[in-house]
């Protein structure tokens, strides 16, 4: 049985942020000891916020219970004790439902003790805003019987709303760049973008909520915002569920493409990964990154249109049988164009095998004529093929592949996109967990490029030279390595 993972197997500066987060949050959290707090409407806030997290955990409603359990859903009710407490009470609220919220990935403990903590110091920030404008008299002061200050409340709500968003997407960058050791330049990229309308509208239902929470009704009255509240949350689960198809789908025809070519078992989810990574280095957009790494997982599932004799095929393959293998970007194309999700990866499963200087196939595309998913692709393609060992072939090491890659750049591959993998590899290295030789369980050991040397003119592409193929079929394959 795998043992869980805890504090200690994350990296120090990500160990690092959870504990000053943690600490932030107490030191939130610490001026309720003086008293003064509506304990009453914490717990009752608290306890709303934790039964709408408590589903996805409960093991009777967990499949049953149409309700997406994703960051920001229940966030109205938070965002309604940020404009009724005070900034200290407005801490605690999140703590409950975070600490028992659901939590895919390992280290389940530290991520709800993250997030939990982030949520805290969100909260008193924004209640903090909402106080020093004065939200809590434009909303009627203490008294039930006072009527909001339209539209003046709307001011303090929405500055409050903005800080509780900025600090979330702060510390969500903060946690990027140290646990999954994003570059610093992209942690944050997008973030805020993709955050601020949830955010407000978010902010709007939570101030519903605290206005009907002060009428003469009372708190009861608030539960009629959660309504409209868990539609939208049905609405998303819904769109959670394609995109579950969406995965199912892929890994199916990546399947059914390494049954039938055994000498690629596994290299299609690594091209996959690989143009991510490429893809990422670039500066692309989050939407664009999943697409990309679509195209790669998907690049040779034209495969399937290919005789699996030829495929198969130990020997030198005849002019006629590589003409047949040459088709494979079109199968590819024509299997997955009525796929409307995968979007421009349908283009890079057609020319991920154009070359810059006009020689590749199926079109003989050139330069920006080809596009840029399919030029990703094809650095990544490559890459993998080169470092991947065949049963013709062992795999090269992670620098040989590099500087063959750069020797090709220009003229074969798009140099950006070479620049960028070896970027890539610097940062993150490069592991290879199934080759075409191994067993699908068995992991191979990291394979992580020394520190480059210097590119020398030697080193560089050769006028002239032939492309890199490293391949046993019609992949990157380097003149000189023809036959090895």
């Amino acid at each position: 049985m795998a043992q869980s993972r805890g504090l200690r197997d994350i990296p120090a500066g990500a160990r690092l942020a959870v504990v000053g987060a943690a600490a932030g949050a107490g030191a939130c959290a610490l001026p309720v000891l003086r008293g003064g707090v509506p304990w009453a409407a914490v717990a009752l806030l608290a306890g709303l916020y934790a039964l709408c997290e408590w589903p996805a955990r409960c093991p009777i409603l967990a499949g049953r219970v149409s309700v997406p359990i994703a960051s920001g859903s229940f966030f109205p009710v938070l965002l309604a004790a940020v404009f009724l407490l005070p900034p200290p009470a407005a801490a605690l609220v999140a703590v409950p439902g975070a600490l028992i919220a659901y939590v895919e990935d390992e280290p389940r403990r530290v991520r709800r003790s993250w997030r939990a903590a982030e949520l805290a110091i969100a909260a008193f920030a924004g209640a903090g805003t909402h106080q020093l404008l004065g939200g809590r008299a434009a909303l009627g002061g203490g008294s039930s019987a006072a009527a909001p200050d339209f539209p003046y409340a709307l001011v303090p709500a929405g500055a409050a709303a903005l800080v509780f968003c900025l600090v979330l997407t702060a510390l969500d960058g903060l946690i990027l760049a140290t646990a999954e050791r994003r570059p610093v330049r992209t942690a944050w990229r997008g973030l805020l973008l993709r955050s601020l309308a949830p955010h407000c509208v978010h902010g709007l239902a939570g101030l519903m909520m605290a206005v009907l929470w002060r009428s003469r009704f009372g708190p009861p009255a608030a539960l009629f915002v959660l309504l409209p509240m868990y539609i939208s949350c049905w609405v998303f689960a819904q769109y959670q569920r394609e995109r579950a198809a969406h995965q199912a789908t892929i890994r199916a025809l990546v399947q059914a493409v390494d049954i039938k070519d055994r000498y690629t078992r596994g290299h299609s989810e690594r091209v996959g990964r690989a143009s991510e990574m490429i893809a990422r280095e670039l500066g692309m957009e989050e939407g664009r990154l999943e697409v990309i790494r679509f195209a790669g997982i998907l690049h040779d599932v034209g495969k399937l249109g290919v005789p699996t004799r030829v495929l198969r095929k130990d020997g030198p393959l005849t002019p006629e049988e590589r003409a047949v293998i040459e088709l494979h970007p079109e199968y590819g194309h024509e299997m997955v164009r009525g796929i409307g999700f995968l979007g421009e990866a349908r283009g890079a499963i057609l020319h991920h095998h154009e070359r810059l200087d006009g020689s590749g196939y199926p079109y003989g595309l050139a330069g920006g004529q080809i596009p840029e998913a399919a030029r990703v692709v094809a650095v990544a393609d490559a890459f993998d093929a080169m470092t991947s060992t065949r049963s013709y072939r062992r795999a090269r090491p992670v620098a040989a592949a590099v500087t063959e890659l750069e020797r090709c750049a220009g003229a074969q591959f798009d140099p950006r996109m070479v620049e960028g993998l070896v970027r890539a590899l610097s940062r993150y290295g490069w592991h290879v967990e199934v080759t075409a030789d191994e067993p699908a369980t068995t992991a191979a050991r990291g394979n992580v490029p020394p520190p480059r040397p210097p590119r020398t003119p030697e080193a560089g592409r050769r006028p002239g030279s032939g492309p890199a193929d490293p391949g046993r079929h019609p992949e990157p394959r380097p003149s000189n390595a023809q036959g090895a």
